[in-house]
Order: C-alpha cells, then structure tokens, then sequence
C-alpha cells in the first residue's frame, strides 16, 4: 500500500491533515453554533452553513487559475495566511448581534478564499508527482493515501470541539455560546502546524509547485506530458464536465452530515450509551481498532519475520486496551457532533481494505473505471438514504421551544439508536470511497496538462454548488416528515447515477 510512493506524497499529506484537522473542528460545531449563539432557524442556519461549504469548494476553481500563472506553491502558501486571519477572526467572541454576525460572515470569506488558494492547487501538486514514469502507476493508490491522511485530521475533530468547548465551559467559566469560540481557534494552531510541515519538506515536492509565469507553467506540463490536439483536449474537458455534474448531487447529500443529520443526532438520537456500543465515542477506541487493522494487514503482507512479529504485537496490545476500556455496565453521554467522527474513521479503517479489493481486482484486469466507481458511490450513497427514511417512518415532527431570549430553541423529541447514524455514515464511507479519492485521481489524470489548474478548480466548483444544496436539508427540517428529507436524497443520487452509466461509454474512452 506505502511501498514504492514518491516522498512528497507523504509531505504533502500531512501538510493537509493539519489543515483539515482545523477545519472539521470548526465545522464540527458551526451549524449548532448558528441557532444557538444567533437564535437562527434550522433553515437559516442551514442557509449560511451551505453557502460557507459552497464558497470552500468554489474559490478553488480562481486559486487554480492563479497558480496556473503564478505557481501552485505560492498559492498554497498565501492561503495559508489567509484562513489563519479567518480563523482568529472567528475565534474572538464578541457575542450574537447584527455586529458579532457581521463580523463571522466577513470571517468565513476569508476562510473560503484562503481554502480556495490552498486545497485544490495542494491536491495539483500531490497529482504531478505522479507525472514521473516510475510513479505512474500509483496514482490511485496515492490519492487514497492522500485521502486517508485528510480524514485522520478529521477524524479527532469533532472530540477536539467537543472536549475544548467543554474546558472553556467549566474550567474558565465562558458561556456556552462563547465556548464555541475556543473550538474555532483550535484551526488557528493547526495551520501553524501545517506551514512548519510544508516547509520542512519542501524539498522533497519542490519540483512541482510550478513557476511564477503561465509560460513557465505551460512548458513545464509538456515537458511532462503529450500534448493534446484540440480534439482531444475538448474530450477531455466534456468528460470531466459531466463527471462535475454527477458529483455535485453527491456532496449535496453526503455534507449532510454537518447539517441535517447533525440535527437528527441532536434531536432525534439517544444522548447516552451503553456497554459495546458506548465504546464507538472514544477517539482513542477508533484509533486502537484502525491499528489492528493495519497491523492486520501488515501481518499477511510482512516479507519478514520481524515484521509479522511486530505486527502481532500492535494486535495484541490494542486488543488489549480495547479490553480494559470495555465496561458492560458504563454509560457515557452522546453529543450530536461526536457522531461527525465515524465518517473520518470509517475513511482512514477502509481505506486499505478498499485499495486491497481494487487491487485484487486490477490483478485479474477486473478493476472498474474511475467513472464506473463514481457511479457505484452514487448508488451506494442512495442505500445509505434508503436506511435513513425506512428507520424514520413513524417519527414525531422536528419541534421547537422558546429560549430565555425567546428565541426558538430546537427540543430533544426522541430516543433513536445511535445505531442508525453509526450504520448510515459507514454506508456514505463506502460511497465516499469510490466516489471522491477516484474522482480527484481521474481529474488530475485525464484534465488537459495546460488547465490542469482551471480542471481541478472545476471538480471543487462542482462540490461547491453541491454543498449549495446542502441547504435543502435545512429548508425541509421541519417542513415536511422526516422520511421524506431523506427520501430526496434518495431520490438524487439513484438519478445521478442512472445518468452516469448513461453517459459511460464517453467517459471511459478517456481514461
């Protein structure tokens, strides 16, 4: 799985985990910090948490465009600094006005474009690595290192939030809506780490940051590269359109997990668990299973008796550590955002199980297409609704009750399995795993070397508008039965999908 990467790919990855970690602490809390610190309604609340995803993913296609002629290095670097004042910004309390709201909107700007410079240009530079013939062949494999690497910073989010938001509660004495506050500065430490990584390391992905002039840029591509007719390049281009298309109507049901799912974790969702089950919100009992997985791994794969030994030993002990922290009889308390950390984990557990079963595949010259995958992950993504809206028939309507301001305040009105969101984020995992690390490898593979900026841009455009949507899940919150919300994102991704394998034939003719 790690054997035979070029070293930048590791640099770069967890370059990105820092940053990542910083931004899914945020976002971890954001939606319930909007109805509780400004007394929005779940659509309204929604509205601003899916118009911030939205510019996250949408600056990414100018933060292209500007690398392509100034270098993706740069970029990088500028965004850097750029969500950092954001971040501090959004870290200072200043309460739940029209001045305080003002200022948070001007906060989550900066963050969106300081994100649009540095994400999608991060993810250009992880892809020309692979632009070395030796390489070339891993680049699949890469983008799912890669993308592993993204979700272990997410993955300690959301009990970084949670657990500095309960500091700041008891031991210096902020109220709860300020307490928010000290989560959001959780990022503002985690992009200092990320600049030191990338700056240690730069030696070892130097070569592809690119220069300071477009021609630079364009001669250093094809150099690398064949170039393309125009006929060509136009393929290329109308492919990766309709695959943007497709993909949009995924993020708009996969995001949300921050937004509508979060608030059937908070209203629907038993807040307590017991025994196995109360295990599943320790970080630190994920962590011990995802080391037996990968010990596992190493275990079979191991040319060495050394290496099966200490393998056996990493088993052993977490087995272990998983025994002394069970307890038939303890129960812990479930909060809604805990729950954003199953996904992360469910990424960095199945990863290599997934790039074991493609590569199985690939042996037998059975491997699906990257845009046959895309299309698996938007089935599988309908399963995961289709689970939601049949353990959801028969539920009370989403309710609210004055707050001490008067302010609406959303109401706890039933106790469903944690089960149910456990169950439903290793489903969206699944799809997410076909769908995104595939997607971002087809697009730095088969985009035109000279708009391979513009191109990676355009797959973050089409996450932004998806994440757009996410606000339907807010405008139906309340609006309509619970199993008709989950019942359009159903609806959405099973159509998405039928119109990807229409359109296959074009698509695989570029690979």
């Amino acid at each position: 799985m790690f054997e035979g990467q070029p070293k930048g790919l590791y640099a770069l990855a967890l370059a990105n985990t820092g940053e990542r970690f910083g931004y899914y602490t945020m976002l971890a809390v954001f939606a319930l910090f909007l109805r509780a610190n400004y007394g929005l309604t779940p659509a309204m609340a929604g509205t601003i948490y899916s118009s911030f995803l939205m510019f996250v993913y949408f600056f990414p296609l100018f933060g292209g465009m500007l690398a392509d002629k100034f270098g993706f290095g740069k970029m990088v670097t500028t965004g850097i600094i750029i969500m950092f004042a954001g971040y501090l910004l959004l870290s200072v309390p200043l309460g739940g006005d029209k001045v305080a709201l003002i200022v948070m909107l001007c906060a989550l700007l900066l963050i969106g474009f300081g994100t649009g410079l540095f994400k999608g240009n991060l993810q250009v530079m992880v892809g020309d690595l692979y632009n070395d013939p030796q390489y070339a062949d891993k680049r699949d494999s890469g983008f799912s290192i890669f993308y592993m690497a993204i979700n272990i910073g997410a993955l300690f989010a959301p009990t970084a939030a949670i657990k500095i938001k309960e500091y700041a509660e008891t031991a210096l004495g902020y109220s709860s809506n300020d307490a928010y506050h000290f989560s959001f500065a959780v990022a503002c430490a985690s992009l200092i780490v990320s600049i030191a990584i990338y700056y240690i390391f730069r030696s070892t992905f130097r070569h592809t940051e690119g220069g300071k002039k477009k021609a630079d840029k364009v001669q250093a591509a094809a150099s690398a590269e064949p170039e393309l007719s125009k006929e060509e390049t136009k393929q290329r281009i109308v492919a990766l359109c309709l695959v943007f298309a497709v993909v949009i109507f995924f993020w708009m049901a996969f995001h949300q997990n921050g937004l509508s799912l979060t608030y059937f974790a908070d209203e629907f969702t038993a807040r307590s668990s017991e025994g196995l089950q109360a295990m599943c919100f320790d970080v630190w009992n994920l962590v011990a299973v995802i080391f037996i997985v990968y010990a596992l791994f190493s275990l079979f794969q191991s040319k060495t008796s050394k290496g099966k030994t200490i393998s056996a030993v990493v088993i052993v002990a977490a087995l272990a550590f998983l025994c002394l922290q069970y307890d038939a009889d303890g129960s812990v308390s479930v909060s809604a955002p805990i729950f954003q950390q199953f996904n992360p984990f469910y990424v960095v557990a199945l990863t290599p199980v997934s790039m074991a079963i493609f590569g199985s595949l690939a042996a037998k010259g059975k491997e699906p297409s990257a845009p046959r995958k895309i299309a698996y992950g938007m089935i599988v993504a309908a399963a995961a609704y289709a689970l939601m809206m049949f353990f959801s028939i028969g539920l009370p309507m989403p309710q609210t009750e004055p707050g001490p301001d008067g302010s609406p305040v959303a109401m706890h009105v039933a106790d469903v399995t944690p089960n149910l969101l456990i169950g439903t984020y290793l489903i969206l995992t699944f799809g997410e795993l076909l769908l995104s690390p595939m997607g971002i490898s087809f697009v730095s593979k088969v985009a035109p070397p000279k708009y391979k900026g513009m191109m990676m841009g355009g797959w973050f455009v089409a996450t932004a508008i998806g994440n757009q949507l996410v606000l339907v899940g807010g405008l139906l919150w309340g609006v309509v039965p619970l199993w008709v919300c989950w019942g359009v994102f159903l609806a959405v991704c099973l159509a998405a999908a039928v119109f990807m394998f229409v359109m296959m034939k074009r698509l695989e003719k570029v690979c």
